[in-house]
């Protein structure tokens, strides 16, 4: 059967009921026990902080729709924070989970019990560990079925498959970037990275394993793309497959065949296979993708799309993977990504120009800070700026403060636009880098109409920047390079059907435009989604004013939130 025909006749015909459903119940309970565990990998024994012990973490599976609650258990030797990155929490910033943002951490020896509210998410999340770096291996997928009632907008597969990519390190992620902080220095680029954590054939290391994926001719198959990568966007292929798009960030797009994808750090992608070709084994493959001086560890991780009773060895040269500074093949694959006007996603809502009361010009750098302790390497170190304010986390967390009246936690005076303009994509060469430091936060009425632009600069060594925005999905309503120009760039701003995501790529020397309504009440953290930025400051904090009722305002919070340290 050609895979013309084939995508003819599935593309057209009536919707088909899930195959995937797996229960009826509407509230689920979870329980994770996060402890060290060892693994060898690269031909080396590593501690690491992990759930159930389990590298990546168990996987949650439920239902559009549904409640969750995950009771989580530190028996590890810190604290740390969980956050189910994604997921929007109507009303409930209480179990989001960002450290210090919205909770404290979960300290050693304790146990708190997040309550997850699904609204209108459909498709692929995750769930990570949101203190320090311990997302690196603390982290799983997060799957939300369609609900009882509800099809597939597109052919029903005939299996589903969580692939995570994974950023992979041989020593503690705490300690890696604990000793980074201190010293004033980058953190070290990854040792390898892994498919749901097997690190394939190309290392080195003969111990090593290989994620394999085994598959019936003619069957179609659901790929749920997750990159959990530290601070590498990714390239994936499978290596004479055709991926179909089908979902980014639990929300359908239309449909768009492709030979690989480009998916940045925080996002998910639902894709469709169809093994179709000559019965063997096929390399899938990743290789990061990157526009920035500081370039990552430019390894290929390998997997397996077998099909059954295949024989036969594999060819490495045959992966179609684009070159890691290829930004060519990353626009091409981003700017096909469009809204699926389709029942099973919300109503399209995006504000209108003549909506917008709300309008913020962030210009997105890395920079330096004095540095004056004596781990320093130098006098500086490294920081990193939203509107030239690098983030300080405080020591109670922003939302408690805000809830309780709380004073002298954080300040509500971020600027909406830079405080000083300059050629933010031109030559930096020469430009004073450093940043100030803040607890700064946006805040706005529930139900404004916000258009976001974030304009990366060439500071520092420039590039792309995946930027998360927790308790929201926005449309992403416009690209372009170079400085962003209000008078003339939104004439070209997609309101048609721009894509319903939670986490952007803004690219090097350019900018993206975002827009959403305001209509849930709390406490969000807004963040660069590579760790070493966010880490360095490349952050804030949006808090949405209640609304004049009940169910327009944040709900209480709940008696068990884990204690501040001294509190």
């Amino acid at each position: 059967m050609g895979l013309h025909r084939d995508m003819v006749s599935w593309f057209v015909g009536v919707l088909f009921l899930s195959t995937l459903l797996l229960c009826s119940a509407d509230v689920h309970y979870y329980e994770f026990f996060v402890r060290e565990s060892n693994f060898t990998k690269l031909c080396n024994t590593t501690t690491l902080l992990v759930v159930n012990d389990s590298y990546p973490g168990p996987e949650i599976r439920v239902h559009k729709g549904d409640t969750v609650f995950v009771n989580v258990h530190n028996q590890g030797n810190y604290g740390f924070t969980i956050h189910w990155h994604g997921v929007k929490q109507p009303r409930n910033p209480w179990s989001d989970g960002p450290e210090y943002i919205t909770q404290c951490p979960i300290q050693p020896g304790t146990n708190f019990t997040h309550e997850i509210i699904l609204s209108d998410e459909i498709g692929t999340l995750w769930w990570h560990a949101h203190s320090d770096w311990t997302r690196g291996s603390v982290h799983g997928a997060f799957i939300i079925l369609p609900a009882e009632n509800e099809t597939y907008p597109f052919p029903t597969p005939n299996a589903d498959q969580t692939i995570i990519l994974q950023s992979w390190y041989n020593e503690d992620y705490k300690q890696i970037i604990d000793d980074a902080l201190a010293a004033g220095v980058a953190p070290p680029t990854a040792d390898a990275y892994a498919i749901n954590g097997h690190l394939g054939d190309t290392y080195g290391c003969p111990s090593d394993t290989i994620f394999l994926m085994e598959v019936d001719s003619e069957k179609i198959y659901l790929l749920r793309i997750i990159n959990a990568a530290m601070n590498e966007e990714q390239f994936f292929t499978i290596t004479n497959h055709t991926l179909i798009v089908v979902a980014q960030d639990a929300s359908y797009v239309r449909m768009f065949t492709t030979d690989y994808i480009m998916i940045s750090p925080g996002q998910t992608m639902d894709v469709l296979v169809i093994a179709n070709q000559n019965v063997g084994q096929y390399y899938m493959a990743i290789r990061p993708f990157s526009d920035s001086a500081a370039q990552p560890s430019e390894f290929i991780t390998t997997g397996v799309f077998q099909y059954t009773n295949s024989e036969g060895g594999l060819n490495a040269s045959l992966i179609p993977l684009p070159a890691m500074n290829d930004t060519d093949a990353m626009l091409n694959f981003i700017s096909q990504i469009r809204y699926a006007n389709v029942s099973q996603n919300p109503t399209i809502n995006v504000p209108a120009d003549t909506d917008i009361n709300r309008r913020l010009y962030i210009a997105i750098a890395t920079n330096t800070m004095p540095c004056n302790t004596s781990e320093c390497v130098s006098d500086s170190r490294f920081a990193a700026s939203l509107n030239n304010v690098s983030f300080v986390s405080p020591r109670i967390d922003i939302l408690q403060a805000y809830y309780r009246n709380i004073t002298g936690v954080f300040t509500q005076d971020f600027p909406f636009t830079p405080p000083v303009f300059y050629d933010f994509t031109g030559n930096l060469t020469d430009f004073n880098t450093e940043a100030g430091e803040g607890t700064r936060a946006i805040v706005v009425n529930y139900g404004d109409a916000v258009e976001m632009v974030l304009q990366t600069t060439q500071l520092g060594a420039g590039g792309s920047h995946p930027i998360h925005l927790h308790g929201f999905s926005f449309y992403w309503v416009g690209i372009g390079t170079g400085n962003f120009n209000n008078e003339i760039d939104p004439s070209t701003y997609n309101l048609v059907d721009p894509p319903l995501i939670n986490t952007v790529h803004s690219p090097a020397a350019g900018w993206v435009a975002l827009r959403f309504f305001a209509n849930n009440p709390g406490v969000w953290y807004m963040h660069c989604h590579f760790e070493r930025h966010s880490s360095w400051g490349m952050s804030t904090v949006l808090i949405v004013r209640n609304g004049t009722t009940t169910e327009t305002s944040m709900r209480p919070p709940p008696s068990t939130m884990p204690r501040c340290p001294g509190t």
